[in-house]
């Protein structure tokens, strides 16, 4: 089970990574700011890998497979963000990552379900399609990409959360997950060039304060599924749904329902049920 103090930093996570998801769904490029948002991950990831050193040789091929989990993810969300509000997209990506990632840990780790968990799979997978619904749009969003991004969090969940016990340092784990977001960036200026990155300057403080938000919100994940079981974490961090909602009306100008609002919850309990079954 979760101690207390790793309760409070999954939601303290929760809230950064619902932060750093509105400042790229609030950038005027989103292509662009994610890659400055990964060329800032990468870099951050060889500083911290050069100051923790590597994990152990038995996690490599997970944070090989992880760092590919993440390209995969990051193309993706990109691709969900062009169309959908972020109250409406980070929901589905999110929420529907909790029930595999306990899947996943049982199948591969033996974290086996219990009914309180079943329960709350049933409530994720019903406050997704209400949210998905919303405002009668479950056509228009952009849903299939939405779910395809929730199946790469709930794969390079499940490999980190396996990784990183056998890595022995939990911080050059991390660290070295992040150094693989360096080829983003790269991939990018071999492209388009230099001028791709040119952008104003608020747009480059956005990018760079989601970067260093996401490592932070996702080192504090990776800390905690040493532990803990990788469902419970997984389903307590996806609470961050409700306060993607809240930023995205806050700051994105986007409508916060009712039914958004009951979505949201909906979700949040279902996740809270799967993280303590």
């Amino acid at each position: 089970m979760l101690t207390p103090f790793s309760i409070l930093l999954v939601l303290l996570a929760a809230f950064m990574h619902a932060a750093w998801n509105a400042l790229l769904r609030g950038g005027a490029d989103r292509s662009q700011s994610m890659a400055m948002m990964n060329a800032t991950l990468g870099v951050v990831g060889l500083v911290l890998l050069a100051i923790a050193g590597l994990p152990a040789s038995a996690s490599w091929v997970y944070v090989v497979a992880s760092g590919v989990l993440h390209w995969v993810y990051v193309a993706l969300l990109v691709v969900t963000y062009r169309s959908g509000d972020l109250g409406e997209t980070y929901p589905v990506a999110r929420g529907s990552s909790p029930a595999l990632v306990a899947l996943g840990g049982s199948i591969f780790a033996g974290e086996w379900m219990n009914l309180l968990g079943i329960i709350g799979v049933g409530l994720v997978c019903a406050g997704i399609f209400m949210l998905a619904a919303a405002k009668g749009r479950l056509h228009a969003m952009n849903l299939p990409w939405a779910l395809a991004t929730g199946v790469s969090i709930a794969a390079y969940t499940v490999v980190d959360g396996i990784g990183v016990r056998a890595s022995g340092n939990w911080l050059g784990y991390t660290a070295a997950i992040f150094a693989f977001f360096i080829f983003v960036p790269l991939w990018f200026l071999a492209k388009s060039g230099f001028a791709f990155f040119k952008a104003p300057a608020n747009e480059v403080g956005k990018a760079v304060g989601g970067g260093v938000i996401s490592i932070a919100a996702y080192g504090a994940i990776i800390w905690a599924m040493q532990a803990s079981p990788m469902g419970a974490v997984s389903a307590l961090r996806e609470t961050s749904v409700v306060f993607a909602a809240l930023l995205g009306a806050a700051f994105l100008g986007e409508r916060l329902t009712m039914q958004r609002i009951v979505a949201c919850c909906i979700i949040a309990a279902g996740a809270v049920c799967v993280g303590w079954h």
